[in-house]
């Protein structure tokens, strides 16, 4: 059994945005080359042996919603795209993810929310961000970003 979610985005974002966050953004969603600064998701740890053995953290910074494959688990086509849009800018994503990688996901769908139009959030001061779902149910739950941090499912 493995553990892994589907993630579907759908927002709209404000015309706010930098040149350099558009290029981060679009570079998260494999729609270009990694900016030589990144000020969205600034680190990305892994583990790995080093030549004597030993554990070591190192940075290996790597898209976040940058599948453009077909889904292993979840069925169908994994996929993102940022479009320009009347007053700003059209986010979709359909990717998947597993629980180890909810963190440096989680960065960006908070960051994405403070950008996101105002029709995205909700009469409790969350803002919906996107859906999930275990990739054996059955039904979407909705994901939504509520004081500065993500509800993942638990």
């Amino acid at each position: 059994m493995a553990d892994i979610y589907e993630l579907s985005i759908a927002l709209d974002l404000r015309d706010d945005l930098s040149e350099g966050q558009i290029a981060e953004l679009r570079w998260h969603l494999g729609q270009g080359p990694r900016p030589a600064t990144l000020s969205v998701v600034r680190e990305f740890p892994v583990v790995v042996e080093d030549d004597r053995g030993e554990l070591v953290t190192e940075d290996a910074p790597a898209p976040l919603l940058g599948c453009h494959d077909t889904a292993l688990k979840a069925g169908g086509a994994l996929t993102s795209v940022l479009l320009p849009r009347k007053g700003g800018w059209a986010l979709t994503a359909r990717q998947e993810v597993h629980p180890d990688d909810f963190d440096r996901v989680g960065e960006l769908l908070v960051w994405l929310a403070a950008r996101a139009e105002g029709h995205h959030e909700r009469f409790d001061g969350s803002v919906r961000v996107g859906w999930t779902r275990f990739y054996e149910e059955d039904e979407p739950r909705p994901l939504a970003v509520r004081d500065g941090g993500i509800e993942w499912p638990s």
